[in-house]
This record gives structure tokens, sequence and C-alpha cells, in this order.
């Protein structure tokens, strides 16, 4: 059987393109090392699938069964990674041909590129496709709602080796260039299925790849190829803006450069895009401003639940020159009506999420203010979700969220299956220990619905969108009031701008 499996891992990546015909008996061989093994029989394979996933489920079971790996999510993901790695030419090779392509255009390497990573099985898409996925209307637009799938659920004696594992300095960090190629360890992915595109941007050296878990399409991840702190500065918006001249079809933004508002990798600089249009960037300018001495960048408030200033213009190096202003100016701004304090005990609160764009050739940057000030009430941040949303989303709101995509936990999957079973049966959730957590937000919306075995879980969907934007509002430093608009044009004309036009 496991001869079989060969051959037909084989023919996937004969089928894919990952390798040509006189490639086979090398990739053949390469895997009998892998499996040690020191003979093959060539199999009959007729209309046999090559489903990758069915196909590596078998030879991971042959691998368990012969105590080649422990049969636990971590080995596996480990020895299949390592399988697929026979498959995937080398880093020089796939950059070569990826800039071949790019000289006809980008788009055409890109493509090219991010089929190649979900073909070597770097982005697992069976896992992927696992995702719950769905859209919620909102007064902002469309918001993309998902319930992350994609990372597989450890047991308790592998989250229990990992500590055990000895901390390696080597790499540095899941965005470090040394992950090329790595074989991984119990805590720490393999990587050898892994190539890096390797580009410029603001004269500095970076790699551009996908991310494995693709939250939204053509999802890639952009880092320094040195190992240095997130920081938001006038050279990061330029690395921005870069970027959207080197890849106009792909938005590019960053993580906030703080804790609470920043990403879950502070420690290395590194932004996240993709070829993805999300309801921010659909959101309008409700409120034009003009900025004195920046009368050619265009700019304006969005319609938008968090503080988000729209600016573009032709010149890359204006837009560049007015975000740099804005990002100065609110480093040091406090305004104790809205709550926004610059600085605390020596504690700075102030940044911001940048995102940049080509729109009609223009260079377009949306400036989301952020602030990250704690108290008793709010532990977490005043301007993070509150308590009452904790039981849909409680995790930090990062760049991807304030575009305007939910990625919720993986528990809510089973929670929002056994909420709709309660809700028919009309079950007292404050006795379930699972889902007392809901209790208070279902019964906020209960009597608006008649509900029905067809529509229970449409109706959750919405309500957990609604509860979405209420996590975005919470976000906001500025809130849609009449008082935050206030707020939101006192800072503004700390800056320097005229009445709106």
């Amino acid at each position: 059987m496991i001869y079989k499996q060969i051959g037909l891992l084989v023919r996937y990546a004969l089928d894919c393109g990952l390798i040509e015909k006189g490639d086979e008996v090398f990739c053949v061989n390469r895997l009998l090392e892998i499996l040690e093994l020191d003979e093959y029989e060539e199999p009959c394979l007729t209309d046999e699938s090559t489903e990758l996933e069915a196909i590596l489920k078998a030879i991971l079971d042959y691998a368990c069964e012969k105590g080649l790996i422990e049969n636990n999510v971590t080995a596996r993901d480990l020895f299949d990674t390592k399988l697929m790695s026979v498959f995937v030419p080398r880093p020089s090779s796939v950059a070569k041909r990826f800039f071949e392509l790019y000289a006809e255009s980008p788009e055409m390497a890109t493509d090219y590129y991010y089929k190649l990573s979900r073909d070597s099985d770097y982005i697992r898409r069976y896992r992927v496709s696992r995702d719950l996925k769905w859209k919620s209307e909102s007064e902002y637009g469309m918001l993309d709602i998902t319930v992350n799938l994609s990372k597989p659920e450890k047991t308790p004696e592998e989250i229990a080796a990992a500590k055990k594992a000895a901390p390696g300095g080597y790499p540095k960090c899941l965005l470090c260039p040394e992950n090329e190629g790595y074989a991984g360890r119990m805590n720490h992915p393999a990587r050898q299925n892994h190539r890096i595109i390797p580009i410029t941007i603001d004269n500095s050296d970076w790699g551009f790849q996908y991310s494995p878990y693709v939250y939204y399409n053509e999802h890639c991840i952009v880092f320094n190829k040195k190992h240095i702190p997130m920081k938001i500065d006038r050279n990061a918006f330029r690395k921005l803006l870069d970027f959207t001249e080197l890849f106009p079809h792909y938005f590019i933004g960053s993580n906030a450069d703080l804790p609470i508002v920043g990403g879950s990798i502070l420690s290395h600089e590194h932004f996240q895009g993709g070829r993805y249009e999300f309801a921010m960037a659909k959101a309008e300018v409700e409120t034009p401003v003009v900025f004195s001495g920046f009368e050619d960048v265009r700019a304006g408030i969005v319609k938008w639940p968090m503080s988000v200033i729209r600016i573009s213009a032709k010149s890359k190096e204006r837009v560049c020159c007015l975000a740099d202003k804005l990002l100065l100016a609110w480093r040091g701004y406090t305004d104790e009506k809205c709550f926004i304090f610059a600085e605390t005990d020596g504690e700075k609160h102030n940044t911001i999420t940048p995102i940049a764009r080509r729109r009609d050739g223009d260079f377009e940057m949306d400036l989301v203010l952020r602030n990250n000030i704690t108290t008793e009430e709010f532990p977490c941040g005043v301007f993070h979700p509150h308590p009452e949303l904790h039981n849909i989303k409680r995790e930090n709101i990062g760049l991807i969220e304030v575009m305007g995509l939910a990625v919720l936990p993986a528990r809510l999957k089973t929670e929002l299956s056994l909420l709709r079973t309660a809700i028919l049966e009309n079950a007292r959730l404050e006795d379930d220990s699972v889902l007392s957590k809901h209790a208070a937000w279902v019964a906020s919306f209960k009597d608006k619905y008649e509900f029905t075995e067809e529509n229970t879980e449409s109706i959750l969907r919405k309500e957990v969108g609604l509860v979405f934007s209420k996590v975005l509002e919470h976000a906001g430093v500025f809130k849609r009031t009449e008082e935050g608009r206030d707020g939101f044009m006192r800072f503004l004309r700390s800056v320097g701008t005229e009445q709106p036009v």
C-alpha cells in the first residue's frame, strides 16, 4: 500500500507542475529515504484520486504504524512538510522564475508564487477550507467574518511537550528569513516547503511570502530581513508605499507598534497585504478636509467605526510627508474630554495602524488612530473590546480586524452550533457551563426574532456581525457621536487643517 501512496504523491506533484517527468525517479528515491525504505515496486495507478490530504494522511498513518513518528498533530505536520519538500525547487530557482514573470507583469509573478505556495502544501488548502466564513451587513459596509479553524488544535500532551522543549534561538522568530527550509521542532513549525522572494523597499532588504493561514485572498507577509522591532514612522510609510509601487494590485498595511493595539509579533518588523478589498477600503470619505501646506493631497475622515484619516495624491512623497506629520501630531496629542492621553507615568499610548494601496494611479493611505491606555475598569484597554463583547471577541484588534475582517476563535464553531440547539429548545443558557457566557448576548436579541430550524443559524451569524461592528466601535478613539466628531475635528485642527470642504 505504501508504494501506491508514494506513486500517488509523485503523480500529484507531476499533475500540478511541481516537478517534470524527468524528476520522477529522483523524487521517489527521496521519499523512500524519508520513509526509511530500501525497495520500491512501481504501483499500478489508473483512475486513483490524487487528493493531497488523503494521500498524506495514508503516508502519515504508515509512518506512525512503523514508529517513524509519534501520532500527534505536531509530529505529523513536521513529517508531511518534510515529504512535500522533495518537490519544491531551491530558493534561487523560485526567485529566478518569479522575477522572470515579474518582468512581464507583477500579477503573473504573484500568480506563480501563490500557486507554488498552495501546491507545495505550505498553504494547507484543505485546512483553510474548513474555516467558517460569512459576510455580515452593517452601516459601514459588508464586514467579513471568519471562525479560524486553520490552525490545528493541539492536545494537552503536545502543548506540554512544546513547553518542555529547549527554547531555540534559531530561527529567532517565525518571521526570520532563516525559517526558509527549516525542519522545525516541537515548538517551531517546519518550513522545508517554504520559499521567500527577496525584494527591496526603501533601499533595504526585505522578504515577501504568503501567510500559511490565508485569512483572505493572497494574504501575504512582507518582513525585514533583519530581526528588528516594529516601528511606525516616516520610514515605515515609505516602505508601505514602495511596496504598492512594486505590486500595485496588492494593498499593504502594518500593525501598530504598541502592545494591545499591535499585532502578535512586535519583535520583528513586518507588514501584511494581499489581493483583497476590505470593507474599509470601500468606505467613503464622509468629511473631506484640507491640510495647510498639503493642498495637493486629498484628505478626509472615512465613514468607519474606528477613527480613520484617508490621504491620497499622485506623489508618493507627498503622501508620506503628510502621513508623517499626522503621526507626529498624534503621538503627542492629548484630549481629556475623549479620554485620550498621549502618555501616562512615562508610558506612551498613541500610535497609528497604516494601510496603503493604489487607487486609479494614485497613492492612497488610511491612517487609523490607535491608543492603548488601560484602566482598572478596562485592564485590556479602554479602546479595546469591552467585557460584554468578550464572549465573541476578546483578542487584540490588529490590522486585519481594523480593515473589517473578524478573525474569531475556533471555540465559536462548537458554541454557535450548541446555541442554535439551545435556542430552538428554549433552554436556559445560564445553567450551561459552556453557553452561560452567551446568555446576556442572546437575551439582548432573542425577542426580535421568530426562531425556526431554517433561520436560527443565519440569525446567530447576523448577530455575530453586529457584535463585530461594536468591537470596532470600541476600538475607535473618537466615538461616532457628536462629541466624538468634535474631538476628531479638534485633533485635525491641531495639525493644521482648514474647515471641511
